[in-house]
């Protein structure tokens, strides 16, 4: 997925928590683009994972899956 195609709002990962995606950031050294997301349970905490590893196709049980699902836009 581009950043051009990347939509703020809710989404859930294949194993069933779900998350609110942020923005996109920029590592500081490579410019390599992260998804900065909050996890929507326990403490909340703020994570970062590369673009193209969040919305990356996994395999899962013989099927292929995406590994964030998206569910809604941020409101």
């Amino acid at each position: 997925m581009s950043e051009q195609a990347f939509r703020k709002g809710k989404y859930r990962h294949f194993k069933g928590n779900e998350y609110e995606v942020i923005d996109i950031v920029h590592h500081s050294e490579t410019q390599e683009p992260l998804v900065l997301y909050r996890a929507l349970y326990g403490e909340q905490g703020l994570w970062v994972r590369p673009l193209t590893m969040f919305f990356e196709t996994i395999a899962r049980d013989g099927k292929n899956i995406q590994r964030f699902q998206y569910i809604n836009d941020k409101k």
